[in-house]
């Protein structure tokens, strides 16, 4: 059994947190009763998306079985007593920014170009994201395909 201490090294959080709970390790102690209650949320909010997995995305649709992009996130945070606003852009403006290295599971990852930003998911670990893509397409799990994004952790 790997001791909490080096088992909070060792292995990215998600992880870790994961192994503790199936008794693997044991408990590993999070930096304060807040930040480990965010972390829960988001954990739970990433769990709600991937239990979306191939509805299909439609213009405009917040689910529980069509998406666009933001209503998958809006849905998802809903589902753990989180508001979110509708949009992309209210959505990014709702949350605390984030850098890269700062991001964890169930946080919020902003596509953006020089017109705005166009494209909402959500971070499910190892720069992997759950999204509602485009038209014809479904709700999936893909690897974030661009360095042009902002995280963005719901509070």
């Amino acid at each position: 059994m790997l001791h909490p201490r080096i088992a909070r090294f060792v292995l990215p959080a998600t992880f870790s947190a994961l192994l503790a709970a199936a008794g693997v390790i044991g408990p590993v102690a999070s930096a304060t009763p807040a930040s480990a209650a965010v972390a829960s949320i988001g954990l739970r909010a990433e769990a709600q998306a991937a239990s979306r997995k191939g509805a299909p995305y439609q213009w405009g649709a917040v689910g529980p079985r069509k998406f666009d992009c933001s209503g998958l996130t809006l849905w998802s945070y809903a589902r753990v007593g989180k508001r979110l606003p509708r949009t992309t852009t209210q959505q990014y403006r709702a949350t605390l920014h984030v850098s890269r290295s700062q991001a964890r599971v169930g946080d919020l990852v902003f596509f953006h170009n020089r017109s705005g930003i166009y494209h909402v998911a959500i971070y499910a670990g190892h720069n992997m994201i759950w999204h509602a893509p485009k038209p014809g397409r479904r709700v999936s799990l893909v690897p974030i395909w661009t360095s042009a994004v902002y995280f963005g952790r719901v509070r």
